[in-house]
């Protein structure tokens, strides 16, 4: 491991730089990418609210239609209703588990 290093210095030498220089010519390219991954990481996190959001509002449309179906005997409303509620329960779901699996896309 060290007869590596002191390659990797050798090297850098001969290039006409000093090994110090090159690591932190390696930093600042690195640290942008760096920067990039955790806004990323935030939009994740948002996204993953938005949708959590976004299937909670439809499973509580659904609750009310089913009610609705029920209070007024409407086969309709009820079937409608039921069909939201478990849409917006998918939606939800998805929220959950699979938006935050994009965080470790790139």
């Amino acid at each position: 491991m060290r007869n590596v290093a002191n390659k990797q210095k050798l090297f850098a030498e001969r290039r006409g730089c000093c090994y110090n220089s090159c690591i932190h010519d390696v930093a600042n390219i690195v640290a942008p990418i760096i920067a990039t991954m955790a806004f990323f990481n935030s939009a994740v996190g948002s996204l993953q609210t938005i949708v959590i959001a976004l299937g909670a509002g439809l499973g509580i449309w659904g609750v009310i239609n089913l009610l609705e179906g029920y209070g007024n005997d409407n086969p309709g409303a009820k079937s409608q209703g039921m069909k939201q509620l478990m849409a917006g329960g998918g939606v939800a779901l998805i929220g959950t588990t699979l938006v935050p699996l994009l965080a470790g896309l790139f």
